[in-house]
Order: structure tokens, then sequence, then C-alpha cells
């Protein structure tokens, strides 16, 4: 089961095995404190997707196809997910919006993929 939380939510037991997913650390939050368990950077959109979506919903729907891309010729990346022995992973992103950030698109590449 993926879960998907912003990097600034507490952390919670619920929430397995934390992975964040962006490609810069989230400001303000102190890696002591931020109790992720792996930050797979690499796996986050290129910094060149990343800068020309820059959260502009008009694009949603072409970022993810564009990282869905990016992600296909880099299958290796899914394989650096670790398992959670609990069956549960976070994956923690730093974006204002919930609804369309990397983290979801994430996750909705690896449901499309079962």
């Amino acid at each position: 089961m993926i879960k998907i939380k912003r990097i600034y939510e507490l952390p919670a037991r619920a929430d397995g095995v934390r992975i964040l997913v962006d490609r810069l650390w989230p400001r303000g939050i102190r890696k002591d404190k931020a109790r992720v368990d792996i930050w797979l950077r690499d796996l986050a959109p290129s910094s060149q997707l990343r800068k020309w979506f820059a959260h502009d919903m008009s694009k949603w729907e072409s970022f993810k196809r564009k990282y869905f891309k990016e992600l296909n010729e880099n299958k290796d990346l899914i394989a650096q997910i670790p398992k959670s022995p609990k069956g549960t992973i976070t994956f923690l992103y730093s974006a204002k919006d919930e609804k369309h950030n990397n983290a979801l698109a994430l996750k909705e590449y690896i449901n499309s993929r079962l």
C-alpha cells in the first residue's frame, strides 16, 4: 500500500517506510527531525521537468506524461523503492498542492504497472 503525505505533516506509525521523493530537500525541515527512512531524489522528476511544470495545473496531464516517460527510461529507479515489512510505504513531498504533485504522479505510475 502506498500513501502520500506532505513532509510538513507529523509522522505516524501507520506511515510505514517513509520515502522522500523530491529532488530538493524541503525548506524548513531539519534532516534529524524529518523521520525520512530513505531519500530517493533520483526518483523525482528531472530539474528541467520540475521547472517547466512550475506547479501550473494546466500542465498537469502533460507533466505526468513527461514524468512517466522519464520513469520508463530509468526503470531501475523503481527497484530502489524498498519493501515495507508491514506493507505500507509513504511517499513524502513538499509541494503545497495536495492534488498535483510528483508523489501522486509517482503513485499513479506504480499502480498502473501492477
